[in-house]
């Protein structure tokens, strides 16, 4: 007997339809995933299912959870379903945990709400629940707020808070979408064990095929609203039938095929670099100790190849990034077309930043709300070009465009109006209109959805073989890394613990950190 039943769900606002008649069911102990790309309607079909959508959409069809009637719950019945028998965890822990409260609070709200349990029963029961989710460390730091854990404990308090009232259906939306590789399996086998253990269903929302091939039993394909195809992960994956299934399958990232052409020269070259910030000072401000993010490390990039750095968050990689560029003070040599950039002063290094230009993560904070696409691809030719006439920007402009595969009629609309592919195509053609021979990447495919993510690396590698670049890449993603790649750094606390040709690394991994995260990469140990 299935435990939730989804029947003809419709959801739209006001005039527009954004879910079209979804039906599915799951039984408790299986695991049901929802994939698709940004807008294909998956977070939208699980908050329906906790009723948690604004006033302004409208619902309709039929939404049954242990046989109990969810769309017409009336508000008692409803506070009881959201509180003990569905947990939901969301894709963000930082934006869904109150920064104002301690994780004790929290955890035990849900329990004095929901049971009616005292304060100190909750404190016992919320000891419990840290040891359910593999933080029993943190039952001495129960005062704790969120910013002060990391991201792979934040998720884990949120998972404690979905469970205190033991859920029969957890609703998982992409819950790991933030973390590192290392973290995320993790997270994913202690939600497949409290699962086992709990016998408890699972809706799982996610863009990462590979990740839903490992921890699924059923998978329902989305797009525009539509179910394009459902069915057994094991033949969604194995036959597709779907164009759409087939199109997501096939945009997973692969190794380079290209080899570099004749040995290049060296273009930029580290050596003993090192990044220390401040952590406390004496009196009269002098500093007393510090924390050294990038330790004494050396490399080399060859002119027309890509470096990729990857490692996990707080590895040191964009540190790395950012000290090349000169945004950060750093100590040792960076030598740019065989000249110690770290000598020069910053006046001397000015005429020398439109040849080093960067990519950021975040297509969405990284350009100007307030100028038009025209404007922020424009604005470095009018620092460092100041003779240009408009005309001869404007034409610039509309090949920096049409170099990135873009209409230059866009150049007069704005940023909001354009997706999260289109606007990282804007961050690349404001880099390459000032003709530079490096370009840093840092995270520039991490927020966008599988299909968008591999156009950007075609995009990527066709402008480096038609314009000579030569590319740093930083990643924490390392099928992506593998993807764009000619050599590879792998960075863990401020040091490289293992570097190489690309595919020598990944077939001949010989740090047990590089074997550890590719393990985790490819989801080793963790079975549907």
């Amino acid at each position: 007997m299935s435990l939730l039943d989804v029947k003809n769900l419709h959801i739209g606002f006001g005039q527009k339809d954004v879910v079209h008649d979804i039906s599915f069911s799951l039984e408790k102990g299986k695991t049901l995933s929802l994939i698709g790309e940004s807008g294909s309607g998956k977070s939208v079909t699980a908050l329906s299912i906790t009723r948690l959508l604004p006033a302004t959409a409208h619902v309709k069809g039929q939404i049954t959870l242990d046989g109990q009637d969810v769309l017409n719950a009336d508000e008692t019945n409803l506070r009881q379903i959201r509180g003990q028998k569905i947990g939901m965890v969301f894709q963000e822990p930082m934006t869904s945990l109150n920064p104002l409260h301690s994780i004790e609070k929290q955890i035990a709200e849900k329990l004095i709400v929901h049971k009616g349990m005292s304060q100190h029963d909750a404190q016992k029961q919320v000891c419990r629940l840290l040891d359910q989710v593999q933080l029993p460390r943190l039952k001495d730091r129960l005062k704790a707020y969120p910013h002060e854990l990391s991201g792979g404990q934040r998720q884990r308090i949120m998972i404690a808070m979905a469970l205190a009232n033991n859920p029969s259906l957890l609703i998982a939306d992409e819950p790991t979408t933030a973390l590192d590789v290392t973290v995320q399996l993790e997270i994913l086998r202690l939600l497949k064990e409290i699962q086992k253990s709990e016998n408890m269903a699972m809706l799982f929302i996610s863009h990462d095929l590979n990740l839903v091939e490992h921890i699924s039993d059923d998978i329902i394909v989305m797009k525009d609203g539509v179910v394009q195809e459902a069915g057994k992960a094991t033949t969604i994956f194995s036959e597709p039938k779907a164009t759409y299934t087939k199109m997501l399958v096939a945009a997973q990232p692969g190794k380079r095929s290209d080899k570099p052409e004749t040995p290049q020269h060296t273009l930029l070259e580290a050596d003993k670099l090192a990044v220390e910030f401040p952590l406390t000072k004496s009196f009269f401000g002098k500093t007393k100790t510090v924390f050294r993010a990038v330790k004494d490390i050396s490399f080399a990039v060859k002119h027309k190849q890509t470096l990729g750095i990857v490692g996990e968050s707080g590895s040191g990689k964009t540190t790395l990034g950012l000290a090349v560029l000169r945004l950060l003070n750093a100590s040792g040599r960076i030598k740019f077309k065989n000249e110690d950039i770290l000598q020069l002063s910053q006046k001397q290094f000015l005429p020398l930043r439109k040849e080093i230009q960067i990519v950021f993560q975040d297509p969405y904070s990284a350009l100007s709300p307030r100028m038009t696409v025209g404007d922020i691809i424009a604005e470095g030719l009018r620092i460092h070009f100041k003779d240009l006439a408009a005309t001869d920007i404007d034409q610039r402009v509309c090949q920096a465009l049409k170099d990135v595969e873009m209409d230059p009629e866009h150049r007069h609309r704005y940023p909001h109006e354009f997706s999260g592919g289109q606007r990282q195509r804007i961050s690349i053609a404001r880099a390459l209109i000032m003709e530079p021979e490096l370009i840093i990447l840092d995270e520039p495919t991490s927020a966008l959805d599988v299909s968008v993510q591999m156009s950007v690396l075609d995009l990527l590698r066709n402008l480096q073989d038609k314009k000579d670049l030569t590319y740093i890449f930083i990643s924490h993603d390392l099928r992506v890394i593998r993807a764009i790649s000619h050599t590879i750094l792998v960075m863990k606390d401020g040091e490289i613990v293992e570097s190489g040709d690309a595919e020598d690394v990944f077939k001949n991994p010989q740090h047990d950190y590089t074997k550890a995260l590719f393990n985790a990469a490819t989801l080793k140990g963790l079975a549907a």
